[in-house]
């Protein structure tokens, strides 16, 4: 008889059981809360520290901006017309009117000091939100000027073209800074540059009480402006407790070649290794006077953007 090889093995004990799950749970832990840390992450303010402030920080950030447009464009007379015609655009949404945008804002910071600008080009056209508000006519005799507000349903069809440039260009101080937050003010200028051309189709001429025409039923105006206007204002950041997530915040206000200009922002920001992803909500005006083409004229709405830090 040819002899058998058995093997034989010792039952698993409970607390062989207990070790080996023990074992199991600890290298799973190992594995998962640097994961958890890396996700949860530092605050954003705290990751910049270890940074030496003396030397050049940079930051970029190409965004977004889909703003509602809403204000009027108050043109002087036409040639041959007797009025001046106001035409009430929007409110209507960015998207509606856009042919071409190209929006990006940097930043430069070294110990406490800053510079920051910021750049928008819009191009945009408007059909069906623009209509005509109303004509100032210059009446002969103690009248002067009168305003003759115009009926929307005088107005069949109009058409607005919007072409803006603005850029922002300021020098910064550092406030205040924590670990979770920081504080700056700045002074600057502002320069915004539209041209902006109309076109009108109306059921009837308008006309004064006396029956003189002062715009006929059809016609195009076209006017620009450019204006520089001093700026102040204050902007900063502060971390939501000990995570990525942080709130940004932006303020300035100003005049010179109008008569008001304010800007603001406030939002929220996920940080990164290489920078971070911004949604914030954005309105900039502008208030020329009784005499200027830009009637409280404001864009105002969401932005989404990505700042690249280097």
């Amino acid at each position: 008889m040819s002899a058998r090889s058995i093997s034989l093995s010792a039952p698993t004990s409970p607390s062989h059981v207990r070790h080996r799950d023990q074992r199991r749970s600890v290298s799973t832990r190992r594995v998962l809360i640097p994961v958890i840390l890396s996700l949860i992450g530092p605050p954003l303010a705290a990751t910049a520290q270890e940074k030496d402030p003396d030397e050049w920080r940079f930051s970029l950030t190409p965004y977004l901006w889909l703003p509602t447009i809403a204000g009027d464009l108050a043109y002087e007379a036409p040639p041959g017309g007797g009025g001046s015609p106001s035409f009430d655009l929007g409110p209507t949404d960015w998207l509606d009117m856009l042919n071409f945008a190209a929006l990006v804002g940097g930043t430069a910071k070294k110990g406490r000091f800053s510079i920051m600008s910021d750049f928008v080009y819009l191009s945009m056209s408007n059909e069906p939100d623009s209509r005509l508000a109303s004509v100032d006519a210059v009446i002969p005799g103690p009248g002067g000027i009168i305003e003759i507000p115009v009926n929307v349903d005088v107005t069949l069809d109009t058409e607005t073209d919007l072409t803006g440039f603005t850029w922002n260009l300021a020098f910064g101080y550092e406030l205040r800074k924590t670990e979770t937050s920081n504080l700056d003010a700045f002074i600057g200028a502002r320069y915004f540059s539209l041209d902006a051309e109309t076109s009108w189709s109306l059921t009837a001429a308008v006309t004064t009480p006396g029956g003189t025409e002062v715009l006929p039923a059809a016609g195009a105006i076209g006017s620009e402006t450019e204006l520089w206007d001093a700026i102040i204002g204050v902007r900063g950041k502060f971390a939501l407790g000990n995570s990525r997530w942080s709130v940004p915040y932006y303020a300035d206000v100003g005049s010179g070649s109008s008569d008001l200009t304010w800007n603001a922002f406030a939002g929220i920001t996920y940080g990164f290794e290489w920078g971070d992803l911004l949604l914030a909500y954005r309105h900039l005006e502008y208030d020329e006077g009784p005499s200027g083409l830009l009637q409280g004229f404001s864009f105002s709405g969401p932005a989404f953007g990505a700042t690249f830090v280097f």
